[in-house]
């Protein structure tokens, strides 16, 4: 037999199955909001710098196809962040590429950086 009980959300009373917590779709997205606001905060905070940093690589590689050689300060005066980035690539070469999302850079001497963009291939 189903009794009212209290939405965990808002206290209203509602009836429904045993293990059902809201009384509405809102109210469980309302409160899973609230729950997870921390942490969207920390996600949305990373994913703004990811994005950035993306936008920066690729305003600063010249030749959409080609790679472009920058030093970094021009990197740090745009307000590129060294510390954030989506994956890193080794070559057969051994070479190390960091990449935010399809841009990515690897380090040459004298404090410059090759900045490169990932290639797709279909197929």
């Amino acid at each position: 037999m189903n009794s009212k009980r209290p939405c965990i959300q808002c206290g209203e009373l509602f009836f429904g199955r045993i293990d059902k917590k809201f009384c509405s779709d809102h109210c469980r997205t309302q409160y899973n909001n609230e729950l997870n606001k921390d942490a969207t905060k920390v996600v949305n905070r990373i994913n703004h710098t990811l994005r950035k940093n993306r936008r920066i690589l690729e305003s600063l590689n010249t030749k959409e196809t080609e790679k472009t050689k920058v030093h970094r300060l021009q990197l740090q005066d745009e307000g590129f962040n060294f510390d954030y980035f989506t994956n890193v690539y080794q070559n057969k070469s051994g070479q190390k590429y960091v990449f935010c999302y399809d841009f990515g850079y690897r380090s040459l001497e004298d404090d410059y950086f090759l900045i490169v963009k990932k290639l797709e291939r279909l197929g």
